[in-house]
């Protein structure tokens, strides 16, 4: 019987026209955009090869994922991850090819952590021995790699982490041990059912020369071998499991791991600068503690990147989807048949989306400057030995990670919402998006706690500037403190207040004065108050987001009003930029206007004038709305979904979803009350066996491992 709905077509305007149509009235060189935007590694062009191998492979496909069990995304994604590893074999990828596979399959894979966390701490926390033995075999793929760190008890606090590494003079080993359940390890990706070896992090206890008793030295990383090579089964001393279905992650086994005095040699606790004298047990002291956590400063710092991206792919389906999608007429038209309005045109939409696309824009040059400070740093330390930039790269990251992770996790579902009864649905892509990043406000510290680091790093360097104010200052928040205190409390002048309305480096001062102005109050309670530290945490995260929020507003006035572009950008293209800054800074000081007008950087008479300016540049954004984000080159494969497809060929994409790809609708269901059959025809004995296979899912799956153990 032939399907009538193949005959059938949306109602017009259809979503290919309404596209060209907007992409028609704009001037951005989108071409241009994406190589200013996307250029490092050869992104582009990089996505275009890989993308092209990887497409036409089924095991790929994305159509059906958000129909499979958890345990069948786990099968899925160890076959990914084996086929991405040969690919890159086959085809001579490099480290870079390899990430951007990664990135394109779009799927948090039991193999994730080895060219990340377990890779960086190989080659950043390794002496020159340990280098030459452990790094051909990373990249060799000879072993699969995980990062312990995080436990059941504890995740932000890595200093009260309980796993333990106790050295034993007499073998010249360590015993790693876990003396509670807490200290299990917990949420570590790729440990639950696949990798051979970990990188352990435990407290490195030393026993007292005179007394004998452990002393603990702090958290120490440990290269562990968690497996046998040839089963992969635990080895002797050692309980791992996967911990179970997630929000999101569902291709990624997060394990758990408990160790009961487990053997390992002294080559085992990573060397490069810190270390046990094997002779006489004494301890090796770093030059800088700090330098223990370079993986994972690294790790935030990437973070700080994808988060960009991340945001870009929800609001490129959001704007989109809502420059096609029409509802309602204008009420003040005196027109009966006047057509309905474009929803991405009301500004109670525009105000929800048009500042997460300059958002996007704000992240990518923080992204960027934070890259170049990450190995601006390494550089330093690799060639002089001179640490002095690493508190700042640290307490960078760690507030910025905090506020960028937030804003993307925050924006998704904003642009979920902003989409309606559509965006709730799988066609929407937004399902997956919004699950597997539920996860980075909280993972490597979270979200309110590490911002206490960020803001103890800026108590520290205010009071160096309270206490010498006339001290040559060592980076450019000691610059910003100085300006602020000397004009302010040591001559007793007016603070300044600034026209963030006529110019745009008024903003930039206006936000540098509220985050000094914040440090200095924060600086009166701890230091001169003596207030205790818990009960300025509030204070503290707020600080913390304010400098965060200044770092954002710095960079993006920077790259687009005084840096030359690279690659370089025509007029237009720079002119709109610069409307989006103005745009990403003004909506961010409205919702954190009292602080403003607390810090004396605005005035009340000037803030009636903020949200009419915004609407202003909200109005000058529209008409390039989607050409910007037709700049980030995300593809359709990416994405995944029927609103924000290229074409905007919504509604048949939709329908098509629904119709013949479901695989629902391949069986046809007795619904009669009366009957245990569930699907027409299989009969009720049948429909019985495979109800309690269904409720006792875990016995199913025992049941197929027995099946397979017997075989073997």
């Amino acid at each position: 019987m032939a399907d009538f709905t193949d005959a059938l077509q949306p109602a017009d305007p259809q979503g290919p026209s309404i596209l060209a149509q907007e992409r028609a009235g704009s001037n951005i060189e989108v071409e241009q955009l994406a190589q200013h935007l996307l250029s490092r590694n050869d992104f582009l062009s990089r996505q275009k090869k890989i993308l092209s191998i990887l497409e036409p492979i089924p095991i790929f496909s994305k159509k059906n994922q958000l129909n499979m069990a958890r345990p069948d995304r786990y099968h899925l994604g160890l076959a990914r991850a084996k086929t991405l590893r040969r690919l890159s074999l086959k085809h001579g990828w490099d480290r870079e090819d390899y990430l951007m596979a990664d990135y394109l399959m779009d799927e948090m894979g039991p193999y994730a952590l080895q060219a990340t966390m377990f890779a960086t701490s190989i080659r950043e926390q390794t002496n020159d021995e340990q280098k030459a033995y452990w790094l051909p075999k990373v990249e060799n793929w000879d072993i699969i790699g995980c990062y312990g760190q995080t436990e059941l008890g504890h995740g932000s606090n890595v200093k009260g982490i309980e796993c333990q590494a106790m050295w034993d003079p007499k073998t010249k080993e360590f015993f790693i041990h876990s003396p509670t359940i807490t200290a299990s390890k917990w949420w570590n990706g790729a440990l639950g059912r696949t990798a051979n070896h970990a990188i352990v992090v435990a407290q490195l206890l030393l026993p007292d020369s005179k007394t004998g008793k452990y002393k603990s030295y702090g958290p120490h990383q440990f290269i562990v071998q968690i497996r046998d090579m040839k089963t992969n089964k635990p080895l002797d001393g050692i309980v791992i499991g996967d911990i179970g279905p997630k929000y999101g992650y569902p291709g990624m086994d997060n394990g758990y791991m408990l160790f009961s005095n487990f053997r390992v040699p002294h080559a085992a606790l990573l060397s490069k600068y810190s270390g046990i004298d094997s002779e006489h047990g004494t301890y090796i002291k770093p030059d800088n503690p700090a330098v223990v956590y370079g993986s994972l400063t690294f790790v935030r710092a990437q973070i700080i990147m994808h988060a960009r991206l991340i945001l870009a792919r929800a609001v490129t389906v959001a704007v989109r989807y809502l420059s096609i999608r029409r509802q309602f007429s204008d009420r003040d038209s005196k027109d009966p048949g006047a057509p309905e309005q474009a929803v991405l045109n009301y500004p109670t939409v525009q105000i929800r989306i048009l500042p997460l696309l300059a958002t996007t824009f704000a992240l990518h040059y923080t992204g960027e400057a934070m890259y170049k400070l990450y190995w601006g740093t390494r550089q330093q330390i690799e060639k002089t030995g001179d640490f002095s930039r690493l508190a700042e790269m640290h307490a960078a990251s760690s507030g910025l990670k905090s506020l960028c992770t937030t804003l993307a996790a925050d924006g998704i579902e904003t642009c979920r919402r902003a989409m309606g009864g559509h965006g709730f649905g799988g066609g929407s892509g937004m399902i997956p998006l919004n699950n597997e990043y539920l996860s980075k406000p909280t993972v490597e510290g979270d979200n309110w706690m590490i911002t206490q680091q960020t803001a103890a790093y800026l108590i520290k360097r205010m009071t160096e500037v309270v206490e010498k104010p006339n001290l040559k200052p060592t980076d450019s928040v000691d610059e910003q403190f100085q300006e602020y205190f000397m004009s302010t409390k040591y001559y007793k002048k007016n603070i300044n207040t600034f026209d963030v309305i006529g110019y745009p480096i008024a903003l930039v001062r206006a936000f540098k004065q509220r985050a000094s102005h914040l440090t200095y109050q924060v600086y009166q309670a701890r230091v001169v108050e003596k207030r205790p530290w818990t009960s300025l945490m509030i204070q503290l995260h707020r600080l913390s987001r304010a400098h965060s929020e200044s770092l954002l507003v710095t960079n993006f006035y920077n790259a687009v009003y005084t840096d030359t572009p690279d690659p370089p950008l025509d007029a237009a293209t720079i002119e709109v930029l610069q409307v989006l800054f103005r745009l990403f800074a003004l909506f961010t000081l409205d919702a954190s206007a009292s602080e403003f007008l607390v810090s004396k950087a605005l005035t009340v008479e000037m803030l009636q004038y903020v949200t009419p300016a915004i609407q202003d540049l909200m109005a000058k954004v529209r008409p390039h709305a989607v050409r910007l984000v037709d700049a980030w080159s995300i593809p359709d494969y990416v994405l995944e979904s029927a609103l924000g497809s290229y074409d905007g060929d919504v509604y048949n994409r939709l329908f098509q979803k629904a119709h013949k790809e479901n695989p629902l609708n391949l069986l046809t269901f007795n619904p009669d009350w009366r009957s245990e059959e569930i699907v027409m025809g299989e009969g009720e004995e049948n429909a019985r066996r495979r109800l309690e296979a269904l409720a006792l899912g875990v016995a199913g799956h025992e049941q197929q491992a027995g099946t397979v153990k017997s075989k073997l």
